[in-house]
């Protein structure tokens, strides 16, 4: 599994990609807040970060597939 720091810093460069290249999508970003935990005294973990990460790569990928049929 990657360290939390690897975990951020993809998050960010995948979150800049979506911004830059596909700005009708990073909109969408903002109406959909990462809920990583109901307890506001747990620490996010890489388990969190991780799937965030992944949730942010289906939602390019399926966004790509769907937008781009030419």
């Amino acid at each position: 599994m990657s360290t939390p720091e690897y975990l951020i810093i993809q998050i960010n460069e995948l979150t800049t990609l979506i911004e830059t290249r596909y700005p009708e999508l990073y909109k969408f970003l903002e109406e959909e807040p990462l809920t990583l935990s109901t307890d506001v005294t747990k620490e996010i973990d890489e388990n969190m970060l991780s799937d965030y990460l992944e949730s942010l790569n289906q939602l390019l990928k399926n966004h790509v597939i769907t937008h781009n049929k030419n």
